[in-house]
């Protein structure tokens, strides 16, 4: 496999390859029960809020998960260093990009998201099943590190000394409106660049050479430092992960607004 996506045409040709589930909607229904409505064969649940975060509270909604902790629960799910891993969701990827991320972060070379997700998977007819696998345990050693995070304040100066990008809504990046934070707005500096406009109508990626214009015209140009940030650092990985599609490098603030607005000192724009 090559670059960070496969087509469910690629993926069904795949032999001996770790297939994680992570269906995820903030608040609600559960992931789990999506899962076991129907799934993709050999795929197991990878739980977001258990296995691709450490528990809410000053680190932000869905900070890293502990290195141990993370190992433990991708060796319970099958992962191991040496086998491939797909991740997919039924969400135009948001979840699976933070799951793709993680396990990037983590020291895993090779990991890949089903393009378009479970949508696509069905379209292209291939099968769906009930069945849960249990996975003989894997052998995945967490190596933290291997992709480029933010902090707050490397947040706030490249805002400024490069392009930082907001991957939420755009309402929720003018201060109109915040339905999970406590305060509304965003980073000073920060580009507003929404992630649903990474895909296509039915949750593919954009072309490469889409998303270079479109990052171009947000000014993430080669060569030019970036970053991103969301509410909690799900969307957030899923913008890295189409900037990683269209060969421009970037930077996760994990914590992201939630976590930012922790410090009342922090400044907070609007508009």
């Amino acid at each position: 496999m090559t670059g960070p996506l496969i087509t469910p045409s690629a993926l069904a040709a795949l032999g001996d390859v770790t297939l994680l589930d992570v269906r995820w909607r903030l608040g609600g229904p559960s992931g789990l029960d999506l899962y076991r409505e129907g799934h993709l064969p050999g795929a197991v649940f990878c739980d977001l809020d258990a296995a691709l975060a450490g528990p809410p509270g000053e680190g932000g909604r869905h900070p890293l998960p502990a290195t141990g902790a993370f190992e433990r629960a991708m060796r319970r799910l099958g992962v191991s260093d040496a086998r491939p891993v797909v991740v997919y969701d039924d969400t135009a990827s948001t979840a699976a990009a933070r799951a793709w991320w993680t396990l990037r972060y983590f020291g895993h070379q090779d990991v890949r998201v089903l393009d378009g997700g479970l949508p696509a998977w069905e379209a292209a007819g291939l099968p769906v099943v009930k069945e849960e696998p249990v996975p003989a345990p894997g052998d995945f050693t967490a190596r933290p590190g291997a992709m480029p995070v933010l902090d707050a304040d490397q947040a706030a100066s490249l805002a400024s000394s490069g392009v930082l990008l907001d991957a939420r809504a755009a309402e929720r990046y003018r201060g109109e409106v915040e339905p999970i934070d406590p305060v509304a707005g965003h980073i000073p500096g920060a580009v507003s660049a929404p992630t649903t406009e990474n895909v296509t109508p039915d949750g593919a990626f954009l072309p490469p050479g889409e998303l270079r214009r479109r990052f171009d015209a947000l000014g993430a140009r080669e060569g030019v430092p970036a970053g991103a940030y969301c509410g909690s650092g799900v969307t957030a990985a899923h913008q890295v992960l189409a900037l990683e599609v269209a060969g421009r490098p970037a930077a996760l603030y994990v914590g992201s607004w939630s976590h930012w607005v922790t410090d009342p000192s922090r400044p907070v724009a609007t508009g």
